[in-house]
C-alpha cells in the first residue's frame, strides 16, 4: 500500500496528561492516531447547528477522532484496552478514514514492547477496535501481542460472522478469527473479572454486547467506557451515534452508567476523543452532563 499519496487526519495530541496513578495501579493512555468520522454520522439525529458548537468539521464535514488505547499496570499484569485501526485497511478504505496507524510507536517511545503485553481487552469488534490485535506476516494474519491472553465478547464474534447489511462493513474477521480458532483470545458471556481489579461490564446500545472496563483500586474507579459514550461531546443522555445499533438502549445504558459514574466518582476514559482522554462527569441539568478536568501527569 502507498500511504504517502493518502491525505490523513490532523495528528491531533492529547492535551491533558498521558498517564496517571489509580490507587496501586498506574493508567497510561496510548493512540493509534486519528481518523475521520463524518459528522452527521457521529452525531445521529442531533442537528448540526448543536453538534457543531462542540466538535468542528472540515469542508468535507469530517470531524477528525481519536483512537484511544489504555495501559493497565498492575503490578502484576500489564493489560491492553483496545488496539485501534491498525494496519489492514486496503488504500480505498484508508482514503476515507485518513488514518496513520501509530500505536505500535507510541508504545515503543514509552518503552513498552509488544512482548510485554499480558492482557489485551476488545470491548468490542469493530474494525477501529481491535485492528493491531494481528499484523499481517508472510501475507497472514499473527498476532501482535504473541504473549497476551485477548478477551472479548462471544456475542460480538458470533455477530461479525453474521455479516449483516446493516454493519459488515465494520468487522473484519483477520483482527479475531485467527486468535479465537487458536484459542489465545478468550470468549467471555456476560461480566466477568478479568484479573482483580479489572472486570468487564455489558452496556449494550452500541452494539448489543459491548463492554465497558471497569478498573479499581485502593478505592478509587475508572471507567473505560467505549462507545456509549466516545468522546466528551457525547455525555448527554440522547446524543448518541448513526452505528449504534440500539439507539434507545444506548440511553438506557447511559442512565446507569452516570447513575454509578458521578456518585461515586469514575474516572471516565474516553475512545476517540483526540484531545481529551479522560476527565470526571458532573451533572449539569435534566439529561444533560459536564466535564470536570483530571490533573495527570
Amino acid at each position: 500500500m502507498s500511504t504517502n499519496t493518502i491525505a490523513t487526519a490532523p495528528d491531533v495530541r492529547f492535551q491533558t496528561g498521558r498517564k496517571m496513578s489509580l490507587g496501586d495501579f498506574e493508567l497510561e493512555m496510548f493512540s493509534d492516531g486519528t481518523y475521520w468520522l463524518d459528522g452527521g454520522a457521529f452525531f445521529g439525529y442531533i442537528p448540526k447547528v448543536m453538534w457543531q458548537r462542540k466538535m468542528q468539521p472540515d469542508e468535507n464535514n469530517r470531524l477528525t477522532t481519536g483512537l484511544n488505547s489504555l495501559l493497565i499496570r498492575t503490578g502484576k499484569h500489564t493489560v491492553l484496552v483496545e488496539t485501534g485501526i491498525g494496519p489492514k485497511l486496503n488504500e480505498k478504505t484508508q482514503r476515507i478514514y485518513g488514518n496513520r496507524p501509530r500505536l505500535l510507536d507510541d508504545l515503543k517511545s514509552q518503552g513498552v514492547d509488544p512482548e510485554q503485553i499480558d492482557i489485551v481487552i476488545n470491548t468490542h469488534l469493530h474494525f477501529d477496535h481491535c485492528g493491531w490485535n494481528t499484523h499481517y506476516k508472510d501475507g497472514k494474519p499473527v498476532p501482535t501481542f504473541p504473549r497476551a491472553t485477548y478477551y472479548t465478547q462471544e456475542g460480538e464474534v458470533a455477530h461479525g460472522h453474521q455479516q449483516l447489511e446493516r454493519d459488515r462493513v465494520s468487522y473484519i474477521s483477520h483482527n479475531y478469527d485467527p486468535l479465537v480458532e487458536s484459542g489465545q483470545m478468550k470468549l467471555l458471556r456476560g461480566n466477568a473479572q478479568i484479573v482483580p481489579g479489572i472486570e468487564v461490564r455489558i452496556f449494550p446500545g452500541h452494539t448489543e454486547h459491548m463492554m465497558a472496563v471497569m478498573v479499581q483500586s485502593g478505592g478509587k474507579k475508572a471507567c473505560y467506557i467505549s462507545d456509549l459514550v466516545p468522546t466528551t461531546a457525547h455525555l448527554d443522555l440522547t446524543w448518541g451515534m448513526a452505528y449504534d445499533l440500539f439507539p434507545l438502549d444506548v440511553i438506557e445504558s447511559k442512565k446507569r452508567f452516570h447513575a454509578e459514574a458521578i456518585p461515586e466518582q469514575w474516572l471516565v476514559i474516553f475512545t476517540h476523543d483526540a484531545r481529551t482522554p479522560w476527565c470526571y462527569v458532573e451533572k449539569t441539568g435534566e439529561g444533560k452532563y459536564g466535564v470536570k478536568a483530571v490533573a495527570s501527569r
